[in-house]
């Protein structure tokens, strides 16, 4: 402890074995990933990993004290080494995984790893610590793997599903947007015609056909449930609602019983009244399946909602409607953009409900890829997958801005 004007706490400098210990685990793990399962290569890889990477931390720790330079140093050496190895791509990869170790170096070797905890805590508190965030990391990276992967298959020259050696070594001549020209020419006779491309295309093109639909039923089955979904909350949200539990099970269902059964459901209803195979009866099914998400998301911003408010209004002379769309709307206004987001998600990415109820002429994105992947593999699919990539988390992005301006509205975060 050191008193200058405040406490600060000044943590103890651990030895230097062991910031080499775990930056060469560090390195043998990333030797072991290398032999990609090669039992005869795996042993050398990840002693060689270990070594590398322990030299190099211990280097850092003992002459460097910079973090840019240990930064630098390790980039450098791992850049040129895997590079030289094997391919310019797993020198890019390298590159990267030199920043790491350049930071954790000095990191752990002054000791500022400890400064997370407190004063009081046990070697194994920081080590449960972070085995548990880095636990946390190697889940995330699981789920987002696939998606990372597809990102860059889906510039591939060729038409396979794999990374090719020319992509590995970052040839230009290796990347391609073929595919991504693919989903605006699939289905035209002649895509070198000029005169009328545009309106060839938004007419006669699979890709843009099955975009177009997505958009129109996921846009109208949005407003549907999100009008649906707030009167409902509202409503729910009332203590003078009689049987709101049951009520409440009865409209979320759709989220707890399995899609198909759901699909099956929906598909026999409509039978009988002339709405499958019509773009009315894809509308209020992904409506059906998008409600439950604008009930939920708008009752938690209901939660914290001040009803004197209402009440006021009422006392002013306010009717029922302009007290919700001058008083009520405004506040929980977050809430019901997010639900509308997450209803238009779900629509998006719905396939089963589509499977059933859909025509050829409503056919949707999902059951074109899904078409595609029983028809004909093309990398195209994965061109368009990156779109949808893309288009979520725009999304998700909107919807966490629109989460935070809530608590913010509700002053349950500093503005």
């Amino acid at each position: 402890m050191s008193m200058t004007g405040t406490y600060r706490y000044i943590p103890e400098k651990p030895s230097l074995w062991f910031t080499m210990a775990w930056s060469g685990g560090l390195g043998a793990i990333i030797g072991f990933l290398t032999a990609q399962g090669d039992t005869s290569l795996m042993i050398p890889y990840l002693l060689t990993g270990g070594v590398i990477f322990t030299v190099l931390s211990a280097i850092c720790a003992q002459y460097v004290q910079s973090r840019w330079a240990a930064r630098l140093l390790c980039m450098g050496i791992l850049f040129a080494a895997g590079t030289y190895v094997f391919a310019l791509g797993y020198g890019v990869a390298m590159l990267l995984l030199g920043y790491v170790l350049g930071s954790i170096s000095l990191w752990l070797s002054s000791g500022r790893y400890r400064l997370a905890m407190p004063p009081y805590a046990t070697s194994g508190d920081i080590l449960w610590f972070y085995s548990f965030r880095g636990l946390c990391a190697l889940v995330f990276l699981f789920l987002i793997g696939p998606i990372i992967i597809v990102i860059p298959l889906s510039f591939n020259v060729v038409p396979y599903f794999s990374f090719t050696s020319g992509m590995l070594s970052l040839d230009p001549a290796a990347f391609s947007l073929r595919w991504y020209m693919d989903i605006l020419t699939n289905g035209i006779k002649d895509p070198t015609a000029t005169l009328g491309w545009w309106a060839d295309v938004w007419q006669n093109a699979q890709w843009i056909r099955s975009m177009r639909n997505s958009f129109f039923i996921g846009t109208l089955a949005t407003l549907l449930a999100t009008s649906i979904g707030t009167l409902a909350a509202i409503g729910l949200s009332r203590e003078e609602m009689p049987y709101r539990r049951a009520i409440m099970a009865i409209l979320i269902s759709p989220m707890i019983v399995p899609l198909v059964i759901t699909a099956s459901g929906l598909f026999f209803f409509f039978s009988k009244i002339d709405l499958a195979n019509t773009y009315l009866g894809l509308i209020m099914a992904h409506a059906v399946l998008g409600t439950p998400f604008v009930i939920i998301t708008v009752t938690a911003t209901l939660v914290g909602f001040d009803n004197s408010l209402t009440r006021a209004s009422a006392n002013m002379g306010a009717g029922p409607l302009r007290t919700f769309f001058k008083v009520q709307m405004p506040l929980i206004l977050p809430g019901v953009i997010s639900g509308g987001l997450f209803a238009f998600i779900t629509s998006f990415d719905e396939v089963v409900v589509v499977l059933q109820l859909a025509g050829v002429k409503q056919r949707t994105i999902p059951r074109q890829m899904f078409s595609g992947i029983r028809e004909q593999i093309s990398p195209t699919i994965l061109a368009v997958a990156t779109v949808l990539v893309v288009i979520s988390i725009m999304l998700l992005t909107t919807v966490e801005l629109l989460r935070r301006r809530s608590e913010r509205m509700r002053g349950l975060s500093p503005g």
